[in-house]
């Protein structure tokens, strides 16, 4: 459920989204679509798909998981989290004791992004996107693309529907034609429950503190009940 601090700050509310998402991992499953594998904390192997696409991801108002964020490049891997309370979330990945500590939330219609650490970083203002929310986020979702089903191959096995998501400025028509893939999102949900999500890769601009610019998280557990959304004291209230 990346999607952090300025580089999180994309154009739009939808690059901000992905971001946020990250609305934005052990090392990350690859994101093969369909078709062999790559090394990671586990692989990912593509299955026959039977049956009609499904309907897309849907972040749910209430949850809360636990898992890990990885910056592979970087050889870094800290403790996050992912929790959600009536509509509200925040994403922690790291702490003070940690090489990366930032914290992502959607929170009373507004998105936020505070980096507090990060190799290289020295501005550590909270970014503050006014008019976003879980309603906006989920209308991202509802374009996202069907890869198809997949298993991800950890301790335990998920199977899950693979599902790609992203911006490509500027928006032209088929053809030849130049086109930057600004913000891409690959998202993983429980293949029986569209809001249950394992597993997160999240590429692009928002990702410019990162060498490589992609980042991922897994999730070890993801359960259906509140969790606990607080805002930073450095970060302004909503208005």
């Amino acid at each position: 459920m990346g999607w952090q601090g300025t580089r999180r700050t994309a154009t739009a509310a939808t690059l901000a989204a992905l971001a946020a998402f990250g609305l934005a991992a052990p090392p990350p499953v690859a994101a093969a679509p369909r078709t062999g594998t790559a090394p990671s904390s586990g692989t990912v192997a593509a299955r026959s798909q039977t049956s009609p696409t499904p309907p897309p991801p849907r972040l749910p108002r209430d949850f809360r998981g636990k898992g890990e964020w990885i910056v592979r490049d970087l050889d870094i891997t800290v403790p996050f989290t992912w929790e959600g309370r009536g509509g509200d979330s925040q994403m922690t990945a790291g702490g003070p004791q940690y090489p990366i500590w930032f914290t992502n939330l959607i929170y009373h219609d507004t998105l936020y992004t505070l980096t507090y650490k990060w190799p290289g970083l020295t501005e550590h203002p909270c970014s503050r996107i006014p008019g976003f929310n879980l309603d906006a986020l989920n209308k991202v979702f509802e374009n996202a693309r069907f890869v198809g089903p997949e298993t991800l191959r950890r301790t335990p096995q998920r199977h899950v529907n693979h599902w790609r998501v992203g911006a490509v400025l500027p928006e032209l028509p088929p053809g030849n034609h130049p086109r930057l893939p600004l913000a891409l999102g690959d998202i993983y949900v429980d293949e029986g429950d569209r809001g249950t999500f394992w597993q997160v890769l999240q590429f692009g601009v928002q990702n410019l503190y990162d060498p490589e610019l992609d980042e991922w998280l897994v999730m070890d557990t993801f359960e259906h009940r509140p969790g606990t959304v607080t805002l930073p004291r450095r970060c302004e209230p909503p208005r």
